[in-house]
């Protein structure tokens, strides 16, 4: 994929002046960092953005889905931990290095070139705009918990774009507005969370705990097998680094935000997860379809914990979409810099990539009919398993950029003194993103590879119109 062995390419500059705002983000190196215009986003706000990402509406169905292998399960999520906080630890140590908005998209091609940075952009795009489409679908399942739509179709479709692009018109307002509606509801989402990661704790029973290993296969089988499904949960730890130029400080506040963020959606899931476990039976939570309103329901009776996880649920999807939809614009926004995208996804107005987000917002409003009104229910559900392929490719490619700058020993990519601690990071950071290729499945592997190869013809015709006009000029 290296186009350049002996330099690599420079993501100093933009290699095109596609961009028409005045704000966009300078380059590293692109003069001193005093010279770019201040990021919209401070500590608390990017950390918001990664925390937002990360949790989404999984969280509600965890610990039914880990059940089946007993609490085994809460080691998986300890390892699993250790590795996303090494990647979150890595993609600050990039972005101190280069600070770019576009992240993952950014570190691929200055260590590898054009080919590795469009792979990179392409299969992180693919990722947000069909995970956003997901996140709408399940959040009109909640949404029906209150307010019963689902017995018309054009109701859910209503609902479920509803869903997508009023987080969509947040972003097209600016960063600032996106910024303070991840703050809020990453804010409110933890109420509830709280509730029961925190106040369970006082009604943990350890009888209803259940058996270490329950799957029976021995404690290590269970533990690989409950992390195959954990381990998605982790993805988001990227938000910052992808939208570094829009964050103050960023060869600072990148590292920090990924690790805080990281960190703390790891306490929520955990302890969550644990609370869940000892409040509601084992043999009930195997089979249960809403763990978390049953453990309302058994720490203070009634049957209302429904209706409250339900809120919760949609709170915390409104905010992940509302983070994915400006993700979903971030990397096309710097490939098309470097003229790797198409121009119009350079344009940006109040700190966002408009044109990006229309886009995006746009894929998946129409994967999201689809879905509702062509009965092809199975081809959406692939989609959505090709994304945990594609949202993998740009952390092993970035990972990679990190081993290359050590192995090639580059004092202005490697900080002197620290080339153990950080060459245990990035192997480490590297097998975490190798694990969660390898619990994608098969299948998930098989067509994420076509999906992604078929991005192949828009580098081509992108990579050809870029060397036309380096050869004319």
């Amino acid at each position: 994929m290296q186009t350049s062995p002996a330099v690599p390419r420079q993501a100093a500059e933009p290699s095109t002046p596609h961009s028409t705002e005045a704000d966009t983000p300078h380059a590293s190196g692109a003069g001193h960092p005093a010279d770019r215009k201040p990021g919209r986003f401070g500590l608390p706000t990017a950390t918001a953005l990664v925390m937002g990402n990360i949790i989404g509406g999984g969280i509600f169905m965890i610990p039914a889905a880990v059940a089946p292998y007993g609490t085994v399960s809460l080691l998986s999520f300890a390892v699993l931990t250790v590795g996303a906080i090494a990647l979150a630890l890595v993609f600050g140590q990039l972005a101190r290095r280069n600070p770019r908005t576009g992240g993952p998209y950014v570190y691929a091609r200055e260590a590898f070139g054009d080919f590795a940075g469009f792979l990179s952009a392409w299969s992180y795009w693919i990722t947000t705009w069909v995970s956003n489409a997901a996140l709408a679908v399940a959040a009109v399942g909640y949404l029906d918990v209150l307010l019963p739509i689902q017995h018309s179709t054009w109701l859910t479709i209503g609902a479920a774009l509803t869903v997508q692009w009023l987080p969509a018109l947040a972003n097209l307002a600016g960063t600032r507005y996106v910024g303070v509606v991840q703050l809020v509801s990453t804010v409110l989402k933890f109420i509830p969370l709280a509730l029961v990661a925190i106040g369970g704790l006082g009604f943990f029973d350890p009888g209803k705990l259940g058996p270490f290993d329950a799957s029976g296969h021995g404690w290590i089988g269970g533990m690989t097998a409950a992390a195959a499904i954990l381990l998605f949960s982790y993805l988001g730890v990227e938000s910052a680094a992808m939208s570094a130029g829009e964050v103050r400080d960023p060869e600072r506040n990148v590292g920090r935000a990924s690790v805080l963020g990281t960190a703390g959606a790891a306490v929520v899931y955990l302890l969550g997860t644990l609370a869940v476990f000892g409040t509601v039976a084992h043999d009930r939570l195997v089979h249960s379809t809403a763990p978390f309103s049953d453990a309302v329901d058994a720490m203070f009776g009634g049957s209302w914990g429904g209706t409250v996880i339900a809120v919760a649920a949609l709170v915390s999807m409104t905010g992940a979409l509302n983070g994915w939809t400006l993700l979903a614009a971030q990397a096309p926004y710097a490939a098309a810099q470097d003229g790797l995208f198409p121009a119009a996804f350079a344009t940006k107005r109040r700190g966002v990539p408009v044109f990006g987000v229309l886009i995006s917002v746009s894929l998946a409003s129409l994967l999201t009919v689809v879905n509702f009104t062509a009965g092809s229910k199975g081809a959406f559900n692939i989609l959505v398993l090709v994304t945990t392929f594609t949202a993998t490719v740009p952390y092993l490619l970035s990972t990679a950029a990190q081993l290359y700058w050590l192995v090639r020993g580059e004092g202005a990519k490697v900080a002197a003194g620290r080339l153990t601690r950080d060459a245990v990071l990035g192997l480490g950071a590297f097998a975490f993103s190798l694990w969660l290729l390898a619990g994608a499945g098969y299948a998930a592997v098989y067509q994420g590879v076509l999906f992604l190869f078929a991005g192949i013809l828009v580098y081509v015709w992108m990579a050809g119109r870029k060397g036309r006009e380096t050869a004319a000029s």
